[in-house]
Order: C-alpha cells, then sequence, then structure tokens
C-alpha cells in the first residue's frame, strides 16, 4: 500500500439542485495529525469531509491522493455524527468490520474484545447497540471504525450532544489514534475541543475554505476578518 498522502484538491465543488453547496475548493492535505474543520452553522463543514471521502458528488474539479483512489477509499472510514448501529450486539458490531475484511472468527471476537475494553465497553458486549446510551453509541462507532487500522479516519461532529465525561473519553480515544499514526479529519461546532485536539484547521464559510492553517497560527492571529469574528462569538455574515 502506498501513501496516501498529500491529498490535493483542486476546484472541488459539489452541488444539488443547482445550487452550489460546497466549492470551489482548493486545499492541500498532509498525513499526519489532526485537522479540524470549523466554521459557522451551515457553513458546509459536514459536505466538505463527505466530498473529500467520496460520499458526496464532485460535480468539478479533482481530489487526488498520492495512490489510486481504490486504495485511498479501502484505507479510509467515516464516522458519521449519528452512528448507524447494527441491531446486533456490541460485540457483533466490532466483529462485522473484521469478517469482512476476511479475519477469522476467533481473531475477530478477540480483537472486538479488545476494542470494546479500550473505550470502556467491555461490560456490555452481549448488549444490543442500539439501546446504548448517546455516547456509548458513538464509543462504539468509534471503535468499530479504529479496529480495522485505518490510515484516515473522517469524523463529523463526534462529540455533538454529549455531556463533558463522554466527550473527555472520546477525546482520549482519539488522541490515542493520533498517536498510533491514523490521519484524523473532523468536523467540531466546540472551538474547546478544537483548540484541544487540531495540529491543523481549516475554517469553512459559506461553503468556501476561507483558512487552512496551523492550529496555534489560526487560533492566535487568523487571516480573515470572518475568521476573527468566529473566535469572539460573533454572528459572521
Amino acid at each position: 500500500m502506498r501513501d496516501m498522502f498529500p491529498l490535493s484538491v483542486k476546484g472541488a465543488q459539489t452541488s444539488r439542485r443547482g445550487k452550489t453547496l460546497v466549492g470551489p475548493v482548493d486545499l492541500e492535505l498532509e498525513g499526519t495529525g489532526t485537522c479540524v474543520v470549523v466554521g459557522p452553522n451551515g457553513a458546509g463543514k459536514t459536505t466538505l469531509l463527505r466530498l473529500l471521502h467520496g460520499a458526496a458528488r464532485l460535480n468539478s474539479g479533482t481530489i487526488e491522493w498520492a495512490c489510486p483512489t481504490e486504495e485511498a477509499h479501502h484505507e479510509q472510514v467515516f464516522v458519521f455524527q449519528r452512528p448507524v448501529m447494527l441491531r446486533r450486539s456490541v460485540e457483533e458490531n466490532l466483529i462485522y468490520p473484521l469478517r469482512m475484511r476476511g479475519m477469522s472468527k476467533s481473531d475477530a471476537r478477540a480483537k472486538a474484545q479488545d476494542w470494546a475494553k479500550r473505550v470502556g465497553l467491555q461490560d456490555m458486549l452481549r448488549r444490543p447497540a442500539p439501546v446504548l446510551s448517546g455516547g456509548e453509541q458513538q464509543k462504539l462507532a468509534l471503535a468499530r471504525a479504529l479496529i480495522v487500522q485505518p490510515k484516515l479516519v473522517f469524523l463529523d461532529e463526534p462529540c455533538a450532544s454529549l455531556d463533558g465525561r463522554a466527550m473527555r473519553e472520546i477525546e482520549e480515544v482519539l488522541q490515542e489514534a493520533r498517536a498510533s499514526g491514523t490521519r484524523l479529519i473532523m468536523s467540531t461546532h466546540d472551538m474547546g475541543q478544537a483548540r484541544r485536539l487540531a495540529d491543523s484547521v481549516v475554517f469553512m464559510f459559506k461553503g468556501r475554505v476561507h483558512e487552512h492553517s496551523p492550529a496555534q497560527k489560526f487560533f492566535s492571529s487568523p487571516d480573515t476578518p470572518q475568521a476573527s469574528a468566529f473566535l469572539r462569538g460573533d454572528i459572521v455574515e
């Protein structure tokens, strides 16, 4: 498997019913650390992630990985804001992606139990996933994504509507994944979380990338008045 990065985006645009949702976007992303996508509601954060992942139609422009697109897609996963749970147990939810990749049932079960322990779900292995709390479902979704050891994980508002404890637990898992070399690209509306996790920041406004810079620079001296207003908590129009 060749390196996926850099990811080069040139003039990328996605539309629906004649309305441009995101774009044109020019962006260059390297293969390490955590990139956090921020911006006001409706700025296009989720759509940008879906576009990069290949889940939104590319109507114009190019999105080029450093390897063939099919290989890149095989090495990445997407964690949604509202996790989709299989109507199976926690353990079976974790086993499923491993079996889909050809792992034996016994090896997959052992790995599932290990990952359940990592995210604090070891006492819930037999519990049906759909009855878990929101925080527990998000931890399961994250474990189910990371269990296949992807090179890249997209996360759309992974801690939306969670309490502080659940958010801290999920952030710890994300930090461990980053430390192990997994590339993370995530959106968030929580500036505290962005400051804690980001190595770089993409600021979206009206469907366009207005800034892309190292996190320290973005938070201390943003380049655009829209980003400055956003960081102050002002309404950005």
